[in-house]
């Protein structure tokens, strides 16, 4: 969509507003509104001033004066503001040099897709992206010098089947939500609302269904796209499921880990670069694979505990990625074990559906970061040729000790995480796609506002563990 058909869009809706978007360090979408009458074929190369001073992670208070470019290929109507709103995602740029601003997440995504085009390696990088996320009705949750607390209630959830008033039953178990028809899947309306909303908005959508854990645990595929398309894609579904959900008195949480004993919310990221509009991934190697795709497995074995801090980013993320469960925490490859890293699909023979799925990640990551870190690691075992090692085909729990101790694995904090992406980073800055300034601010911010906050505070089990000792 060019300026002019974005304009067109917003007086074919009768819009009255304009709403610009971008994103900050952790990920969160920010956003600014300006009656419709202030957006012009001009803005689309002089932008909008905002302060960016108050955006975590970015300028000081004396550098604060920012501009704010709006795409207009990112054009939708809003399906949920009652004034009629025209929405674009913006880039954020500096107002003295016009230069796009080294710490907007959306920037250093177009970077590592040029960047791909500059090794010659390849001229597009496409990206798939499977969020899952929790449907629940009540939350309550606070934390004070001498208090803390959660409370999740979900009328799906398996821990409501006792209840003595207004109980139906019809709640999926523990660990045994994979495709159950309604009644039991108590959101089947709700998902294919917010689908439909999405292809609205120009999302392309390729299923919903009910994901494992109980209390409506839920995944909607998107069909891939290009990097920066993608994660431009990731923030709108976000966003529409949150206010579908929440036009149905509905929560939904992107936590990778809000439930006790029951499976985690991934982002399993499917993967493949093309060339002249040819895939570049399938081949005659393991899986129907390339050598170039092996070599970009290698990549992202060889980083896969640096890439963690950024694809995994929260304390809750190590909740999820725990050995022995069901996360993929095992750094190998493999076309069938779903605990491995890195999974090879082998849906189709086809040589435009062969891609790597990194299973790690998970919905808490900035898309932005998260597929552009991802993208150079996976560059760097294809420029260097970093051979992955030998596939784990093997059922993970039938491993012996001495053989799990050939298989490593992430982090089990995020602690750990950030020293490893402190340690090991330098793949990230080739082509300046990542910045040592934007490295350093991330780990700073990261480990100063999560791991040590959490770490310091009491946590309300340890009053179970050692009030009495």
């Amino acid at each position: 969509m060019t300026p002019t058909e974005a304009l067109q869009l917003a007086k074919d809706n009768g819009a009255k507003q304009v709403d610009i978007r971008f994103a900050d360090i952790p990920g969160l979408q920010h956003h600014i509104s300006y009656p419709i009458g202030e957006l012009n074929e001009g803005s689309f190369t002089d932008g909008f001033g905002i302060d960016g001073s108050s955006i975590r992670g970015w300028a000081a208070i004396n550098e604060s004066d920012m501009l704010l470019i709006p795409d207009a290929t990112t054009a939708f109507m809003d399906p949920f503001m009652e004034t009629p709103t025209l929405v674009m995602i913006g880039d954020v740029r500096d107002p003295l040099t016009r230069q796009n601003y080294e710490r907007d997440p959306r920037w250093i995504a177009k970077k590592a897709e040029l960047y791909l085009q500059n090794t010659g390696a390849g001229d597009t990088a496409f990206f798939g992206a499977e969020a899952e996320f929790f449907i629940f009705d009540n939350v309550r949750f606070d934390q004070n010098a001498h208090s803390g607390f959660y409370f999740i209630d979900a009328e799906e959830g398996r821990w409501n089947s006792g209840r003595e008033n207004n109980n139906l039953g019809y709640r999926p178990r523990y660990k045994e939500g994979y495709f159950p028809v309604p009644p039991t899947d108590h959101y089947q309306d709700l998902r294919s609302e917010m689908v439909n909303t999405m292809e609205r908005c120009g999302l392309v959508i390729e299923c919903h269904h009910h994901e494992v854990a109980t209390a409506g645990q839920s995944e909607i595929d998107q069909r891939f796209n290009t990097l920066v398309k993608s994660a431009d894609n990731m923030m709108t579904y976000k966003y529409i499921v949150r206010n579908v959900a929440n036009q149905y008195g509905k929560t939904v949480t992107f936590t990778p880990k809000p439930l006790y004993g029951d499976n985690g919310s991934g982002m399993h990221v499917h993967q493949s670069i093309w060339k002249d509009s040819k895939p570049l991934f399938a081949g005659d190697e393991y899986a129907g694979l390339s050598r170039m795709a092996l070599h970009y497995i290698g990549g992202l074995l060889k980083h896969a505990r640096a890439l963690s801090a950024i694809i995994a980013p929260t304390t809750n993320s190590y909740k999820r990625l725990v050995p022995g469960y069901e996360a993929p925490v095992n750094l190998a490859y493999s076309r069938r074990n779903r605990s491995a890293a890195c999974r090879i699909p082998m849906y189709s023979a086809s040589p435009k559906a062969k891609r790597v799925e990194f299973r790690p990640p998970d919905p808490s990551a900035n898309p932005y970061l998260a597929f552009a870190a991802l993208l150079m690691a996976g560059l760097d075992g294809v420029l260097n040729k970093i051979e992955p090692g030998e596939p784990l085909d093997k059922d993970i729990y039938d491993l012996t000790p001495e053989e799990m101790k050939s298989v490593a694995s992430m982090p089990g904090s995020l602690e750990e995480a950030l020293g490893c992406l402190e340690d090991d980073h330098q793949f990230l800055l080739k082509g300046d796609v990542f910045t040592e300034e934007l490295i350093e601010t991330f780990i700073d911010y990261k480990r100063r506002n999560e791991a040590d906050a959490v770490r310091l505070r009491p946590h309300p089990y340890e009053f179970s563990l050692y009030y009495d000792i």
